[in-house]
């Protein structure tokens, strides 16, 4: 009887501690290392933006119109008439120089217009001229003869006489200065070989060359 009460005493004691094992303590879910989980605010809805305003489109220039040319602009193709009409001077011109046996021997100056110039020679003589020191020729004419207008194939031709003296007191020069008149600024300069130089004589500007022969 007593070995009896001893077991259930036993029993008790089993059940009690296997009570205290299980206790409440023991029941709940393992924390989080952490602590308690911390739930995210939700993400706010995406803001969309407003659609960008159409661009708006410039309205088209309206095309310009071409100025038209003045009257003093020449038409294309028209050509230049720049110098047309207007009194030759040196640089307008182009000259060549040969001597001549006639008369005792003379330098004879032809003249041509540079191309796309027109220009108008006056009926007198050219003003020439020897070395720096400006030895001028004196007029072998007594008269003027009328203008000559120059332009393309048109030649004009003076008469030099170097010598007009039968003295032996010459300079030689190998160049002679020409001019269209005294206020020409731009004179050209000829080489005509060596020539004797002793009051020159020139004639005028004439269209033939036997006209333009100093002495005759």
């Amino acid at each position: 009887m007593r070995s009896r009460i001893a077991l259930a005493a036993l029993a008790v004691t089993a059940l009690a501690a296997t009570a205290t094992a299980c206790g409440p303590e023991n029941s709940d879910a393992p924390a989080t290392a952490g602590g308690a989980p911390t739930t995210a605010a939700p993400t706010a809805a995406p803001t969309t933006a407003p659609p960008a305003a159409a661009p708006t489109s410039a309205a088209p220039a309206a095309p310009s119109k071409s100025a038209k040319p003045s009257a003093s602009t020449p038409a294309p193709g028209a050509g230049d008439k720049t110098g047309y009409g207007q009194a030759c001077g040196a640089n307008d011109l182009t000259f060549s120089a040969k001597m001549e046996s006639q008369a005792g021997g003379y330098i004879q100056i032809s003249v041509k217009a540079k191309a796309g110039i027109t220009c108008v020679l006056p009926g007198q003589h050219p003003v020439i001229a020897f070395g720096s020191g400006g030895i001028e020729a004196t007029n072998a004419e007594q008269a003027a003869g009328a203008p000559i207008t120059l332009s393309g194939s048109t030649v004009a031709y003076a008469g030099i006489n170097p010598k007009s003296t039968n003295t032996n007191q010459v300079i030689e020069f190998k160049d002679v200065i020409i001019a269209i008149g005294q206020g020409d600024p731009n004179p050209a300069s000829i080489p005509v070989g060596t020539v004797k130089v002793d009051k020159p004589v020139v004639t005028n500007w004439h269209t033939s060359a036997k006209d333009a022969v100093p002495g005759i």
